[in-house]
């Protein structure tokens, strides 16, 4: 009887107000249209080398998004005079056809396979010890932003960017930190999105929560991840507050805590940028969150043809 009434009315009502949010069916199909002509056309992209020396830059991608992390590369390699090495860590949806086009557009880049991850897994995260945190792995794609990327072994900071994001300007905050890490690094939100009460983050943390944190970039410290905190944290978080599709971001808020932290400026390093901002290429990086997906998949992205 749920599923039926999900199907004949709850989703029809969820899709109507997707709808609405984007200025009716017809924008919102033409916004798709633009998303469809963005994966086919970033074939086109010319070849990022990767260098073996270069800052370390980690992407969990996959098939469904690899082609977004194309130009996301594209524009810092345009926007930067420096060499990035890149890993890319797949989400479970890498195969041959993926690994050549890597090949190809990506020479030099480093894949994480699903075999090194299960590895990697094994040596520090064993599902044995850490049930809950395999457990969401399985159903919650985000949370391999830390489980998959912080237990590869080799640099000890390590910045994650999101694919959906592209930049307009030299990112010298960016740029420096990679060179010196010292502290976390993290962006400023729109609005505040951890999906759940300051007050529990709080108490499981032992510390205050900066507000506003974002983790379109989001620079760690591999090993001061404490997983048996974040095995606990998860466990206690959804068991008191239920699931979340922000929990990813309200771990990170909880594992920086209010340390000191790199904090990339919310006019340069913008979320959910306006129209205005889009069209007029404001600030260093754009994060197309929410409605800021409209110009992302109309405009933005062809400047990179």
């Amino acid at each position: 009887m749920q599923s039926l009434i999900n199907f004949l009315y709850r989703n029809p009502r969820s899709q109507l107000q997707k709808f609405r949010r984007f200025g009716g069916y017809f924008n919102y199909l033409r916004m798709m249209n633009g998303r469809k002509e963005m994966e086919q056309r970033s074939v086109e992209l010319p070849p990022v080398i990767s260098h073996a020396n270069g800052l370390p830059v980690y992407f969990l991608t996959g098939k469904n998004y690899l082609y977004q992390t194309l130009y996301c590369i594209q524009s810092l390699v345009k926007s930067s005079g420096v060499q990035f090495k890149f890993i890319l860590v797949d989400d479970g949806s890498f195969n041959l056809e993926l690994l050549k086009r890597v090949e190809k557009q990506l020479p030099g880049a480093q894949v994480i396979t699903q075999n090194k991850i299960s590895e990697n897994l094994q040596n520090t995260l064993p599902e044995t010890h850490y049930p809950y945190l395999h457990k969401k792995r399985a159903v919650y794609p985000h949370i391999k932003k830390l489980t998959d990327v912080h237990t590869i072994p080799g640099d000890d900071w390590k910045l994650v960017l999101d694919s959906d994001m592209l930049f307009w300007d030299e990112p010298a905050d960016l740029v420096n930190w990679l060179n010196n890490p010292q502290q976390p690094l993290h962006m400023i939100d729109c609005t505040e999105a951890y999906g759940y009460s300051q007050q529990l983050m709080t108490q499981l943390a032992g510390s205050p929560i900066k507000p506003l944190l974002n983790v379109g970039a989001i620079g760690l410290k591999s090993d001061a991840i404490d997983w048996d905190k974040l095995e606990n944290w998860v466990k206690t978080l959804e068991g008191q507050e239920g699931t979340s599709y922000y929990l990813e971001q309200a771990l990170s808020a909880m594992l920086i805590g209010n340390d000191n932290a790199t904090v990339l400026k919310a006019e340069e390093y913008i979320v959910n940028p306006g129209p205005d901002q889009i069209k007029n290429k404001t600030g260093r990086l754009h994060h197309y969150v929410d409605l800021s997906k409209e110009g992302y998949f109309k405009h933005a992205w062809k400047h990179f043809l």
